[in-house]
């Protein structure tokens, strides 16, 4: 009869973000920011929205400011191991000058793996649909991962 404790044991390897992104090489839809973010390995840049006022309060600018060094006040640009982006209270259209900073800033610093979180499509109230172009310039470089709902729409 054949049991349980017949059965070979399963090998699991527990793979790092990091050594998934070398393994794929440029696949660009490999650079998928995770939908969970609890921790950052080295280099890595939790890229986040927030209003105009860097008020930090709510979702993943609270968050930010929480554990990856976000400074209350600072409503753009890297703050510890954080990276903010104004999006509440202004159209795709205003947030478009942000991104194009964020975008040249990510250029500039190839060393850094800069994690970008679906900005202004929670409390900003804005769509994939209305955010994922102003990231087309980003989507080129290789140390920036969008989510998985902006490469969608990007990929159309």
């Amino acid at each position: 009869m054949f049991t349980n404790k017949d059965m070979p044991k399963p090998v699991i390897r527990w793979v790092k973000r990091r050594e998934m992104l070398a393994a794929n090489g440029p696949y660009t839809n490999q650079r998928i920011t995770p939908p969970h973010i609890l921790d950052l390995n080295p280099g890595e840049i939790f890229v986040f929205g927030t209003d105009g006022r860097g008020e930090h309060s709510f979702g993943s600018a609270r968050y930010a400011a929480d554990m990856f060094g976000a400074v209350p006040g600072h409503p753009e640009g890297l703050q510890g191991r954080s990276y903010a982006i104004p999006t509440e209270y202004y159209s795709a259209e205003e947030i478009r000058p942000y991104v194009e900073r964020f975008t040249a800033f990510a250029r500039t610093h190839p060393r850094m793996t800069f994690l970008v979180t679906p900005i202004g499509c929670g409390a900003a109230g804005h769509t994939p649909q209305e955010i994922a172009p102003l990231f087309i310039e980003a989507s080129d470089l290789r140390n920036v991962c969008l989510p998985e709902s902006f490469w969608e729409e990007l990929n159309h």
